[in-house]
């Protein structure tokens, strides 16, 4: 399921493009670092724009937002905002003129952001991003939702504006690896799920619901706590590590937005950092005690070779799918990733699946991963049946036992490509 013709050209120019970041993205200095822990560049540059100048177009259940500009432009950027009003917008969600900003920006999470660090991102923005001359774009949330007044409440409700604080009980390494995650990387952003708010259900590991998986635009970001079948539990600290510098482990690769996350933030951590990270997620309790990891079954394997293709899908993925993930769901060691067994396919939510299955996907280019492997879309050649056959194939075979995924699902999450394709023609739709 992946391209792979004009490899060798593609390998030369991921690795020309990974040589340009090598010096582009080399920190200049602590706030450097910060900012590239808190991959700000990710949300606020739009493609083609100049950087932090904001513009990306962010969906959000009730309409389009756009990233703001924080270039140290006094007119249209944050130049004149003077330190307190920086820690304010970070941390409060409250610009300098007092409007409430949307929790697309993640505040809740930078809240814990510590004092010193906080003057290191300030004296970042402001001393080395070039100025930008570029006006923010107003939202296309309509009236009266795009009143801001509200946010007041929420944030009453929902908003901890409280700092980090460390944990005497474990170790300076894990309480490194817990500020990164539950701050300045906001993974919870992502990767917890939402309440009738739209607030995330938890903001550190002491409630339940914290890191046990997400779903955003399309995309389901996995568990990431020890559950052995739909989290991170069968990883070892060194996988999580490498997984967080390349983009992927032997079996797995990031998908949609991870790959943006690896590109712009975690690659470019420091190792102590990076093991900081893995020693708090190997920590973090499993979302199911009872969960099991899932057992080898060599019965879809046998059938598809003696081609026996009765099981619905069966066929389907013998002709899209069998020749890069192989008959045994296994794939190829850090070129196709495995789909038996992969803990991000197993979800009670299938969206990722379908997602990957009709969009595409292209892995993370990084600095020691330069090959940038794409998956082509498939939304094109297959109908929602289909899709619905073959996303229930691969999550019941090779012992993954996965619950079906219906049509319905598929119609829903192809009308979320279908409005990026009409609303933006030029965009690529692969993540």
């Amino acid at each position: 399921m992946i391209k792979h013709c004009g490899l060798l050209t593609s390998l030369l120019f991921a690795a020309l493009a990974s040589a340009s970041a090598t010096a582009a993205d080399t920190p200049t200095s602590k706030g450097h670092y910060l900012a590239q822990a808190g991959d700000c560049a990710a949300c606020h540059t739009a493609a083609g724009g100049a950087n932090f100048a904001g513009g990306l177009k962010m969906a959000t259940p009730v309409g389009a937002i756009y990233s703001t500009n924080i270039t140290p432009d006094k007119e249209t950027g944050i130049g004149d905002y003077s330190y307190d009003d920086f820690a304010q917008a970070v941390r409060g969600g409250v610009a300098k003129d007092g409007h409430q900003l949307y929790p697309a920006m993640p505040y809740t999470s930078f809240a814990k952001i510590n004092d010193e660090d906080m003057h290191a991102l300030y004296d970042y923005f402001m001393k080395e991003v070039p100025a930008v001359k570029q006006a923010d774009r107003d939202s296309d949330i309509p009236w009266p939702l795009n009143m801001r007044w509200p946010l007041i409440v929420w944030n009453w409700a929902f908003h901890d504006d409280q700092r980090f604080q460390p944990d005497s009980s474990q170790s300076a390494e894990w309480n490194r690896g817990a500020y990164l995650i539950q701050g300045l990387e906001h993974c919870g952003t992502c990767h917890t799920p939402r309440g009738i708010g739209f607030q995330e259900k938890a903001l550190d590991q002491k409630e339940t619901a914290y890191l046990t998986g997400g779903t955003l635009e399309g995309w389901h970001a996995p568990d990431l706590t020890s559950n052995p079948k739909t989290g991170i539990g069968r990883w070892s600290q060194q996988e999580i590590v490498s997984f967080l510098q390349t983009g992927w482990t032997a079996n797995s690769a990031a998908f949609g937005s991870m790959t943006d996350v690896i590109e712009h933030s975690t690659q470019h951590l420091s190792d102590e950092d990076l093991n900081a990270m893995a020693v708090y997620l190997k920590s973090i309790k499993s979302s199911d005690p009872q969960a099991e990891a899932p057992k080898a079954d060599d019965a879809t394997q046998a059938a598809l070779v003696k081609g026996d293709m009765s099981k619905p899908g069966a066929q389907l993925y013998m002709d899209n799918c069998a020749a890069c993930h192989r008959t045994d769901g296994k794939g190829y060691s850090k070129t196709f990733p495995a789909l038996a067994h992969n803990p991000a396919l197993l979800s009670d939510d299938p969206s990722s699946l379908i997602s990957i299955v009709l969009r595409g996907g292209k892995a993370a280019v990084t600095h020691k991963a330069v090959t940038g492997l794409t998956m082509p879309d498939f939304g094109w050649r297959l109908d929602d049946q289909q899709v619905a056959d073959l996303s229930t194939f691969v999550r019941s075979s090779w012992g993954n036992n996965a619950s079906a995924v219906t049509v319905d699902r598929v119609k829903e999450l192809r009308k979320t490509v279908s409005t990026v394709e009409r609303k933006d023609p030029d965009k690529q739709v692969k993540p």
